[in-house]
């Protein structure tokens, strides 16, 4: 009887309740129907915003649309091919080629079904490769065509970049770009959606010196930075949530350039007597000591080039001898400011080799009065440098330099396209501008990249 009396009185407690707020009580169920609606709508918005692996990294330089690095360009986009490791042409938004028998004319084809990161379809119409000399012709939707004037085996090479359209839209890439922030028409921030689940989101900000980018990170504003200073990593070195990596940049060769325009530098002997009198053991801390003009990690190096020597005993007597037949003026020898640590050990090196040097500091274009000439040198990744050494490329080369031999085998590397065939030129190419060099090949940089745990 207590039972029934007690279950009676919550029943009627309970209607009443219901019956006092009916319309809180249908108003909070027809909110939460809602929010459970909108969380499993926007559940992969929010486990993509929430959960998604997630990389800010720090870049040192200024960028805009037209010169974006290529560790960004080739993750949103490609060209008509890529070359792998062994120098062999593979198709990437092309499917397939065809060259005319004299070599001058390529027609390619497109892969199907092609479309740009914002959605819209890709056609032959938008590839904007830009040569000089070069007819271009789309014949439909899917073929381009290109005329050369004149054979060029290598061609190919140049149709590797990447193809971008404004603003940064690319094609058939691993990543899209989803955000980015402009100061003064300059790109601040630039973030980098992945169009596959197992890669991170990538976020790139932009720094203008070494000093900026490590404040930055300081702060926690990135997680992962790159620098070329080792006094700059070694602040690091230390940090517990904090790892520290030294790598070498084989895209850059630290080079001192020869002006044959200077009598006195013309003299093959006057060269290798520079080269013998820089200590590069003064170097070693700043990268990785070059022998040649070509990456070790190319398939066309040449692994039995000779080391260089330092002898400034042997150095001195050259030198000396030269001087006296020539009676030349001491040397301008031009570089950057953030070079300058190289610059003065190979001043010293040079004076103590009897050979007097005139340091000059240069702001950004390249001098046009120099002697010497120490600056980086951005190496291509084929290692066709026709442009660099030939003696008909006054744009590329910088110090004019000549070499008959030189001319004949950057023309017959270029003049096939047949792997074995190019590695033998530019094995013997190699050899013989180490012999006559047109610079002082010095080393390869480090690199430290700093990344939180």
């Amino acid at each position: 009887m207590f039972l029934k009396k007690t279950f009676r009185y919550y029943y009627w407690l309970t209607a009443e309740f219901i019956k006092k707020n009916l319309r809180i009580i249908a108003l909070s169920f027809f909110l939460s129907f809602l929010l459970i609606i909108t969380l499993i709508s926007f559940a992969p918005y929010i486990s993509t915003f929430f959960l998604t692996k997630k990389e800010v990294i720090g870049l040192l330089g200024v960028y805009d649309f037209n010169n974006l690095p290529d560790e960004i360009t080739s993750k949103i986009s490609n060209g008509l091919l890529y070359i792998n490791e062994k120098g062999e042409f593979i198709p990437a938004i092309a499917s397939n080629w065809e060259v005319s028998e004299d070599g001058k004319e390529y027609r390619f084809h497109l892969r199907d079904n092609l479309i740009w990161s914002n959605g819209k379809k890709f056609s032959a119409h938008d590839i904007n490769y830009d040569f000089k000399d070069i007819k271009t012709e789309v014949i439909d939707d899917k073929t381009i065509y290109f005329k050369l004037s004149k054979a060029l085996p290598i061609f190919p090479t140049y149709l590797k970049k990447a193809i971008i359209q404004t603003p940064l839209q690319g094609i058939a890439g691993l990543y899209k770009v989803d955000r980015l922030k402009l100061n003064f028409g300059n790109i601040s921030e630039i973030t980098l959606n992945p169009n596959k689940k197992d890669l991170p989101l990538l976020v790139y900000k932009f720094y203008k010196d070494e000093a900026e980018i490590t404040n930055a990170y300081k702060r926690g504003e990135i997680n992962k930075m790159t620098v070329s200073k080792k006094s700059v990593a070694d602040n690091f070195k230390n940090w517990r949530n904090s790892t520290l990596s030294k790598t070498v940049d084989y895209s850059r060769l630290m080079t001192l350039f020869f002006n044959f325009d200077n009598e006195f530098l013309r003299d093959k002997d006057v060269r290798q007597a520079i080269i013998m009198a820089v200590d590069g053991s003064k170097l070693d801390e700043f990268g990785e000591v070059a022998f040649g003009p070509v990456t070790p990690i190319s398939w066309a190096y040449n692994s039995n080039l000779k080391n260089p020597v330092f002898d400034p005993v042997a150095a001195e007597k050259i030198l000396k001898k030269s001087r006296n037949s020539s009676n030349s003026a001491e040397l301008n020898l031009f570089t950057y400011y953030d070079y300058l640590d190289n610059a003065e050990e190979i001043s010293k090196n040079l004076d103590a080799a009897g050979l007097p040097v005139k340091l000059k500091l240069v702001s950004s274009e390249k001098p046009n009065n120099f002697d010497l000439f120490l600056a980086f040198w951005n190496v291509p990744v084929d290692p066709d440098q026709y442009f660099f050494w030939h003696s008909t490329q006054p744009q590329g080369n910088l110090g004019n330099y000549k070499n008959v031999k030189i001319d004949l085998l950057l023309e017959q590397a270029r003049n096939t396209s047949v792997i074995d065939e190019r590695k033998k030129f530019y094995l013997e190419f190699q050899k013989i501008i180490v012999d006559d060099p047109p610079a002082a090949f010095l080393y390869f940089p480090y690199i430290y990249t700093i990344k939180r745990k």
